[in-house]
């Protein structure tokens, strides 16, 4: 596996809003994947991204496909590739942390499932 370095950050691009009323914005993929550093396995997850548009952005949704398909070889634990994400994203939007919301929730390793949120759950 490689280095977080090789996640495509530089491929995240956003479209003007433009919307006159307040929304949230929900999106979702089941098949986000990195490597688990300790086994190198592949850890699968269900990952959801919810905002409000703030500076007048929403995410590009093929640039974050290719963004997330970076991860598919990085050897991240779980609950860093969310903390990653969550910086990365607050970072694209230019949202404050309150309008930003990033869940994931791994297939079974083990026996065990496991799930990382970060940012404000009521957008969830």
């Amino acid at each position: 596996f490689v280095g977080k370095e090789a996640i495509m950050k530089d491929v995240l691009e956003t479209f003007p809003y433009g919307g006159d009323k307040a929304q949230i914005i929900k999106t979702e993929t089941h098949e986000f994947s990195a490597v688990c550093p300790f086994s190198g396995l592949p850890d699968v997850a269900t990952l959801r991204i919810h905002y409000r548009p703030a500076a007048d952005k929403c995410i590009e949704l093929k640039s974050l496909k290719y963004y997330t398909m970076s991860y598919r070889n990085v050897g991240l634990y779980q609950e860093h590739v969310t903390n990653e994400i969550f910086d990365d994203m607050l970072a694209c939007l230019g949202v404050a942390r309150k309008d930003l919301y990033v869940y994931t929730k791994y297939n079974v390793r083990g026996g065990f499932y496991t799930e990382c949120e970060l940012g404000n759950s009521e957008l969830a």
